[in-house]
């Protein structure tokens, strides 16, 4: 097996006894690196060759410290990094070297992490479709031609292609969710507030995006989970939780799950996402699962509402200090709404936002996971923006189509997004497990089990 592609486990278990070294592994992920990018431009700003390899035979020299010594990580574009280009895809930002690390990146490092560079994303993060001026296009590396989801669609396709064994995410509206389904990895949204944002600006209002791990098993997130968990003091809503890692898989028999499928023909779908999902449903079944369909137990279209008035606040916030003329036309879109809404509109959406966040904890008296698709499409022509319609259906924003992952971004649950398999047409799916706040660990013991019975991962894509 290539060295790139072995789990992260193995990788730091090895380095942390000496029977690897890190200029070793760093040179595999160079050289990775050098073989695969070209065709899927996932990782950009990468730090200089023979600086990372200096920095790799330092750690081998030094002790053996932090539970990801030695291990190469590129982290999303969204994050600033100490010394690394970190332009969130914007040619407003072209070109910014920050001072000092976000507080993930902080962690990452002071784990014993060297990081290597950085993964493409959206311009801003808006969009589930990562491309942006200064970099371009992210590719599906098991289709080029194909989008590979977004915003964290670098980082999914770093892991899809081997390139590394662990990468950051961040998740607003599906974007670790999104890209794992369509680049056949995990990624896990956690509970809000388990991961701690960056402590800047407004910190109490806020409450739809955090960050979170990718990798290509659920043992793996929980190692990386732990290095970026944890209260930070600056920071209010403080969430301590035990580490997930070592991670065992779940004792499945009994356990009650619920499908949601497309929420009572609220979710538009494209022919053969359905199937694929049920397909997945029936390996929880031969785990001792019991699994019942669920009907609709919200209004879908009060969700949408209250979400795309709450994101684009909360959108329009972040950006407006950006020059109106270097935003693009979606995130003009937001920035519109967001600066015309009144307050009470804002409490409205956050009314039902709260409805909503009690309906779902009646359901998780009754079951203890439910499954909805991790995206309503299979990864879409890498040229279009984004679908205008499905299955003849008219899409009425630039992230409609993306609806399906309303129910978990509005009220702030953890979600394992697992890979489904493939389809007909040779391209990945995957699955949203979710659960109440703070069953985090008991979600990624579940994917365990389930990534035990099917590691798709396994099937790699050709390059």
């Amino acid at each position: 097996m290539n060295l790139t592609r072995r789990p992260a486990a193995d990788l730091l278990r090895d380095l942390a006894s000496g029977s690897l070294s890190a200029a070793e592994l760093m040179q595999a992920t160079l050289d990775r690196i050098d073989a695969t990018n070209d065709t899927v431009n996932a990782v950009v700003a990468l730090r200089d060759p023979d600086a990372l390899m200096a920095e790799a035979r330092a750690k081998d020299a030094g002790p053996k410290a932090g539970p990801l010594h030695g291990l190469p990580i590129a982290v999303k574009d969204l994050v600033n990094v100490q010394g690394i280009v970190s332009c969130q895809g914007s040619p407003a930002l072209a070109g910014f070297v920050p001072k000092k690390d976000d507080l993930i990146a902080a962690r990452m490092r002071a784990a014993g992490a060297i990081l290597i560079g950085k993964t493409n994303s959206p311009e801003f993060g808006l969009g589930s479709h990562t491309f942006n001026p200064v970099y371009g296009a992210t590719r599906n590396p098991y289709d080029p031609t194909r989008s590979c989801g977004g915003s964290s669609g670098g980082a999914a396709v770093v892991l899809a292609a081997g390139m590394t064994a662990l990468a950051d995410g961040s998740d607003m509206m599906g974007s670790l969710r999104n890209p794992a389904g369509w680049n056949n990895v995990y990624g896990f949204r956690p509970s809000w507030g388990r991961v701690p944002g960056e402590p800047v600006g407004d910190s109490f209002l806020h409450q739809l995006s955090t960050l979170g791990p990718m990798a290509r098993s659920p043992e793996d997130i929980a190692i990386l989970l732990d290095v970026i968990s944890g209260p930070d003091p600056r920071l209010p809503h403080p969430y301590a939780a035990p580490g997930a890692a070592p991670l065992r898989p779940a004792e499945t028999r009994g356990l009650r799950i619920g499908w949601l499928g497309d929420w009572g023909g609220a979710f538009p779908m494209e022919e053969g996402i359905l199937d694929i999902s049920e397909e997945a449903l029936k390996v929880f079944e031969s785990l001792g699962c019991i699994v019942e369909p669920v009907a609709p137990p919200f209004d879908a279209e009060a969700m949408w509402e209250s979400w795309i008035t709450l994101r684009s606040w909360q959108v329009a916030a972040s950006i407006s200090v950006q020059p109106r003329a270097s935003l693009k036309e979606s995130a003009i879109w937001e920035l519109d709404r967001g600066l015309a809404m009144s307050a009470m509109e804002v409490h409205r959406a956050s009314v039902v936002r709260s409805e909503w966040f009690r309906a779902a904890a009646r359901l998780f008296e009754r079951y203890d996971a439910l499954v909805l698709p991790t995206a309503q499409v299979w990864p879409f022509d890498a040229d279009l923006a984004w679908p205008a319609e499905i299955a003849g259906q008219a899409m009425d924003t630039y992230h409609r189509w993306m609806q399906v992952v309303i129910p978990v971004s509005l009220i702030g649950l953890p979600c394992l997004a697992a890979p489904a398999g493939f389809g007909a047409n040779g391209l990945p799916a995957g699955i949203q497990i979710f659960g109440p706040r703070r069953s985090d660990a008991a979600l990624l013991a579940l994917g365990a089990a389930y990534h035990a019975a099917t590691e798709w991962p396994q099937r790699r894509p050709a390059m």
